[in-house]
């Protein structure tokens, strides 16, 4: 049976052997390591404790299949009991293990719906206002816009924690699948950026577009490719933005690009599927980091070791990606 890496922090790793939860503790910081087959260094020590946050994308509330695709033929497709759906026992997960960070924010980057029903937004909010009240900050995705009006269009939020700001934009174009990013947020952004006294992290639903990319796409996945470098071109000019993180690609995966330097652009999978995830922000005197959790709860590990093989088996590669995509310098000051 293969041991999954799945966290690495400053002081503890954690590996996954199937449905069993593997705890290495007492690590020192900046540090290689061997375990269970895996040669790994552990993140940096950046100092004392500011705050500390947690995020979740793609929860999915009201979904009923995993897998669906436009091609029969890209199965396997899991369909979880009606009476305990998997978007609820993994979100109950994601919440218990939230909670016991205590983090200062949590933020929810999209997809919190299945379709946009009104039904299913409440369902959200019982779990993730329930548990979090005012801590809780949330951006619409594209499913929560195909059907329906948007549940909360053109929401602009600010969330001033010690030693960072975080900004969530809204990306969604009503209807459809693939983003965009909206003028009046970006001279939002601007204005701010050129203000803040302390680095700013943005979040929203849709990844951006690669400007190395050899064709310009007429209807891209993410934000549209000229919005894409219009977003790019903003954190270019402006310092104080430090980070670029989303959902939407179901993924994990960092890129950067040669205008933006050390700018990470991270997308964050799913909690809904395989590996079921949500992501810790660790902001220290001297940088932020950013740790990936496994949910790991007994039923959230039976359902995601079950989805690791959608897509006629690609998922996991796709899905899990690289250390170094998971857990991560986000920036250092």
């Amino acid at each position: 049976m293969t041991v999954d890496l799945t966290t690495v922090t400053p002081e503890y790793a954690v590996l996954h052997d199937s449905r069993t939860k593997i705890v290495v503790k007492d690590l020192e910081p900046g540090q290689l390591q061997h375990h269970h087959g895996h040669r790994f260094e552990t993140l940096p020590d950046l100092g004392d404790l500011r705050s500390r946050f947690a995020t979740v994308n793609d929860v999915h509330f009201g979904e009923v299949r995993c897998g669906v695709t436009s091609n029969p033929d890209m199965g396997p497709i899991y369909t979880s009991d009606e009476e305990n759906p998997h978007p609820e026992f993994m979100n109950r997960g994601a919440i218990e293990e939230i909670e016991g960070i205590n983090p200062d924010a949590v933020l929810v980057k999209g997809d919190l719906t299945d379709n946009g029903s009104p039904a299913q937004y409440e369902k959200f909010l019982q779990f993730y206002a329930g548990a979090f009240a005012e801590k809780l900050y949330h951006q619409t995705g594209n499913h929560d816009a195909y059907y329906s009006e948007d549940i909360q269009p053109g929401k602009q939020i600010c969330v001033e924690l010690p030693g960072v700001t975080l900004v969530m934009i809204d990306t969604v174009r009503p209807g459809l699948t693939g983003g965009t990013c909206y003028d009046h947020d970006l001279q939002w952004l601007d204005e701010l950026a050129r203000e803040t006294t302390q680095p700013v992290l943005v979040f929203g639903h849709h990844q951006v577009w690669d400007p190395a990319t050899p064709y310009r796409s007429a209807d891209y996945f993410g934000i549209q490719p000229d919005e894409s470098e219009k977003l790019i071109e903003l954190f270019s000019r402006r310092a104080a933005l430090r980070a670029y993180l989303c959902g939407h690609t179901h993924r994990n995966r960092v890129r950067r690009f040669p205008v933006t330097g050390d700018v990470p652009w991270i997308e964050v999978a799913c909690v809904k599927d395989f590996p079921g995830s949500w992501a810790e922000y660790r902001v220290c005197a001297q940088g932020i980091l950013q740790i990936h959790h496994r949910i790991s709860t007994p039923e959230a590990l039976q359902w995601s070791e079950k989805t690791r093989d959608m897509y006629n088996g690609s998922y996991f590669d796709y899905a899990f990606g690289k250390l170094s995509d998971r857990c991560l310098v986000v920036t250092r000051f």
